[in-house]
């Protein structure tokens, strides 16, 4: 299992949400086959130290289409059936600053 650790990342993009972050990573096989790792780290104090508690998917190519749709599919259901209008109104403004500040970090000289 160690050997898969080793595996040289092609492509990890970092998200961070509080307590916890997510981290999309993009690893080849033996094979050069290509798969996704979805990790979850959440950081837990304990007695004055802290420690991460980390939860990992492999989703392969061959499932990709499926998990976005059904992602997406979960996604608009949350959106157009559970939220309130309020709640919808404040997370499409939250994703509406968040484009925003992408945006504004690829303008930013070196």
């Amino acid at each position: 299992m160690e050997e898969n650790n080793d595996k040289a990342e092609i492509y990890s993009q970092r998200v961070r949400a509080g307590k916890r972050t997510y981290f999309f990573d993009v690893k080849s096989t033996r094979s050069n086959d290509y798969y996704l790792t979805i990790t979850e780290s959440k950081r837990k104090f304990k007695d004055d130290n802290y420690s991460y508690e980390k939860h990992k998917i492999f989703l392969y190519k061959e499932d990709f289409a499926k998990f976005m749709e059904a992602l997406q599919d979960t996604v608009n259901h949350v959106k157009g059936e559970l939220l309130s209008e309020e709640a919808l109104a404040e997370l499409e403004r939250l994703e509406h600053a968040e484009s925003e500040a992408a945006v504004d970090e690829e303008l930013k000289w070196e």
